[in-house]
């Protein structure tokens, strides 16, 4: 999470130069080939990238074919192990069965257990409805606001009133009278920014507060109003359609601080000049508007905006008023290659949930028996399964917001199992989020400047917002733990004076071996199966010869898969692309 860190890649087989926040205003060329899989950034492209001296490809090299043999071996064997444990036939089957639901691909269940993807996939279909009013109403308001606008005004400012009536409709459908709590906070939070605009004291009272209200509402489960005087208890009944409102509110909490802090930092006239036209989306956050611009109807339709309301991905505040202010070109064709993306990947998820029962097996501790090699894939696999689940709704929600002419970034760059780089991993898994750490976290406490320091607390402030845990508090403390040896690495064997030896990729892939299961240790710990999971799990690997040897063909067969995301991420910045990640 660490974005705006000066840090090389691994793979950065060359001295590069730092990353250029404010690239000149161009349109970068759409990925060719292999790097056509991986999601589309233009901020990505950089042309000091292209231009710089490149490895030749690998790709046909006697020592690829190698690598592609073992590839085309593994990967089956990956998907054949889960798939023969989920098996009716299997020993363990009964200890899961009653977990399991009727499916719909060639008459299997499905394992539709864990309730984060569940409660999507069930409300999937409202969401689609909601959404289609959404885009409805809103092109009949354009139509009836053509009649009064001047032909001068390129702006969609003219949408706010829209965005604001839709969106307060829509909180109180979701969380019935609860949207009266929602209201309060939003008010209480914008008192404070106007109250102290650009003192200190703004961004001191923006946090206490936001942490207090977080806090409460996590241990109160969002309070009822009948704990406030019995006579408020009829307010209670109308919990609206989605009543735990306070599930989601940790994600409200960060455009809460963001216009705060954007209001507080344009108040003292901190970030980059406006230097008109149409902006990139890097800069877009950094460049403040004029102070009437922060107004309470702009406040609410950035915070309660529909389509990123409930999950994000999200914005800062001066990014979404800057696509009202001066909309973003989007195209048809990129959006519907959005689309496609996005059916690929919820049946993707939907595959792996009718023949792997992954979750169903971790969720009922149905391991009993397995060798260390099936261990060890449940456990993967229930990692792809939580990128899956996490990345369709960030999808369809982005999805939805790109149809309405707003663009935020996109959550999930690459795919979970094309990471080898600690720091590189979490600038890719929930990326908005990154963005948002790294603007008001990270780069406030000094950046790279205080690493050890504001890495600790950045992951500390991670995991409790997640959850109030000590599982996720101690997967945040691994994290930290884990980051350090890979920057402790690139400090003694940077890439600027070693990357031209030819023993620098292999020794690159072997500390990328190490930093794969460290992030998997931490994940499976955080998300998965938690510490006492972990504990077993390592005990069975390490308690026997046969864990041990299969330990050392993963790591054998993990160094293959690194050499390949190596020479992938070369692919792209022979192409000028540059994900750092």
């Amino acid at each position: 999470m660490l974005g705006d860190a000066v840090v090389t890649m691994p793979t950065d087989l060359r001295a590069t130069a730092a990353f250029e926040l404010d690239s000149p205003d161009q349109t970068p060329p759409k990925p060719k080939g292999l790097a056509r899989l991986t999601v589309d950034i233009p901020s990505s492209y950089s042309p000091q990238v292209r231009a710089a001296l490149h490895p030749r490809p690998r790709w046909r090299t006697p020592e690829f074919m190698v690598y592609y043999v073992v590839f085309c071996t593994v990967v089956p064997v990956m998907v054949w192990i889960p798939y023969r444990l989920s098996s009716p036939s299997h020993p363990n089957y009964p200890f899961y069965e009653g977990w399991l639901s009727p499916g719909w691909i060639f008459g299997r269940k499905v394992d539709n257990s864990d309730a984060q993807y569940r409660s999507f996939r069930t409300g999937l279909p409202s969401l689609v409805l909601l959404a289609t009013a959404f885009l409805g109403f809103k092109h009949l308001y354009t139509l009836a606001a053509r009649q009064t606008r001047s032909a001068s005004d390129t702006s969609n400012l003219y949408q706010v009133p829209f965005l604001v009536a839709f969106s307060t409709l829509m909180l109180f459908g979701l969380h019935g009278t609860s949207a009266l709590k929602v209201l309060l906070v939003l008010s209480v939070n914008y008192a404070i920014a106007k109250f102290t605009a650009g003192s200190k004291a703004n961004p001191v009272l923006t946090w206490v507060f936001n942490g207090l209200v977080l806090f409460a509402i996590e241990r109160n489960s969002g309070f009822k109003f009948s704990a406030i005087h019995s006579s408020l208890s009829s307010l209670d009944a109308w919990e609206g359609v989605y009543p735990r409102w306070w599930i989601s509110f940790n994600i409200t909490m960060l455009r809460l601080i963001s216009f705060n802090m954007d209001y507080y930092w344009a108040c003292r006239r901190v970030g980059l000049p406006d230097t008109g036209g149409l902006m990139p989306d890097k800069p877009r956050p950094r460049v403040p508007h004029s102070l009437e611009f922060y107004c309470f109807l702009n406040y609410m339709a950035y915070v309660l905006y529909p389509p990123l309301y409930i999950a994000g991905p999200i914005m800062a505040f001066n990014d979404f008023t800057w696509q009202l202010r001066r909309p973003v070109p989007i195209s048809s064709r990129s959006t519907l290659g959005y689309l496609a993306r996005f059916l690929a990947c919820i049946l993707t998820l939907e595959a792996v949930l009718h023949f792997m029962y992954v979750v169903a097996i971790k969720d009922r501790k149905a391991w009993v028996g397995y060798s260390a090699a099936e261990l060890c894939m449940v456990g993967f696999w229930n990692l792809i399964v939580v990128w899956l689940k996490l990345l369709v709704p960030w999808r369809f929600f982005r999805l939805w917001s790109l149809l309405a002419g707003i663009d935020p970034p996109e959550n999930m760059v690459r795919c979970m199992a094309n990471n080898y780089s600690t720091l590189g991993f979490w600038r890719a898994w929930h990326r908005s989020y990154n963005l948002w750490i790294t603007r008001y976290i990270y780069i406030p406490l000094g950046g790279t400047r205080n690493r050890v320091f504001t890495v600790v607390l950045v992951f500390t402030f991670v995991a409790l917002w997640h959850d109030l845990s000590f599982r996720l508090l101690a997967w945040g403390w691994l994290v930290s733990l884990f980051i350090m040896p890979e920057i402790v690495a690139r400090y003694l064997v940077p890439a600027s004076k070693y990357g031209a030896r030819p023993w620098y990729r292999h020794v690159g892939a072997v500390g990328a071996v190490l930093s794969i299961l460290m992030m998997m240790t931490a994940n499976l710990i955080g998300f998965v199966i938690g510490t006492d999971g972990m504990k077993y799990m390592l005990h069975q690997v390490f308690d026997s010869w046969e864990g041990i040897r299969f330990l050392l063909f993963a790591c054998a067969c993990l160094f293959v898969a690194a050499q390949i995301m190596f020479e992938y991420r070369e692919e792209e910045a022979r192409q000028g692309i540059s994900r750092r990640c």
